[in-house]
């Protein structure tokens, strides 16, 4: 339905490269999703990291300690790796539970970074990751094979009925051209990185 090509641009706030947003025919409904066999939200019974907002506005959680522990050592980790600016210490920790980083047949997530952001030499989604991990979170899907906590929460936001705070936060992690793509789409669409609640990281993806 949708890719996210780079588009150069950078943010005010941070130096996060944001990518073009080309809206899809249609919006699948929201709600939980269940495992099933050519479900595009579901590869090998995990989440793929594709949502839709949903008809009730989420409980966002900014209180890191109701994290069960597993996801808290988790998101740790993944933003120890984050910050130390070196994309193979990244690459290294996914080994372990192969997260979900691309919706193409691409094997090495170090090659397809650089490839996406070639001008710095695919650091820049370290930058990305961090962000987003900086945001709430949403805990979707709850009693479901597919339960999952997911930074940002705004996957499962409708993108008009931000208020003004929101919205800042948002613009941390896109910019005000791709919120309008976005709005259009009819669902965020850029990163958003999941954690299962034994700790398993799921995916980081971009896109749909």
């Amino acid at each position: 339905m949708l890719m996210l090509a780079a588009s150069g641009s950078a943010l005010a706030q941070t130096s996060i490269r944001t990518e073009t947003i080309k809206p899809p025919i249609s919006i699948a409904p929201p709600g939980p999703v269940a495992p099933s066999p050519g479900n595009r939200n579901v590869i090998q019974g995990k989440p793929t990291g594709r949502f839709t907002p949903s008809s009730v506005i989420p409980k966002i959680h900014t209180d890191l300690s109701l994290l069960p522990v597993p996801v808290a050592r988790t998101r740790e980790r993944i933003l120890t790796a984050a910050r130390s600016g070196d994309l193979r210490n990244l690459a290294a920790l996914m080994k372990e539970s192969k997260p979900i980083y691309s919706f193409g047949d691409d094997k090495d997530p170090i090659a397809f970074w650089k490839a996406r952001y070639p001008d710095s030499d695919g650091v820049e989604v370290l930058s990305i990751l961090v962000t987003v991990l900086e945001t709430g979170y949403v805990h979707v899907d709850d009693g479901t094979p597919l339960e999952t906590y997911v930074w940002p929460y705004f996957v499962r936001m409708s993108l008009k009925t931000l208020t003004p705070q929101q919205k800042v936060e948002l613009f941390r992690i896109v910019t005000g051209g791709d919120y309008k793509d976005m709005v259009t789409f009819g669902a965020y669409a850029f990163y958003r990185l999941g954690i299962a609640p034994d700790g398993t990281w799921l995916f980081f993806v971009t896109g749909d």
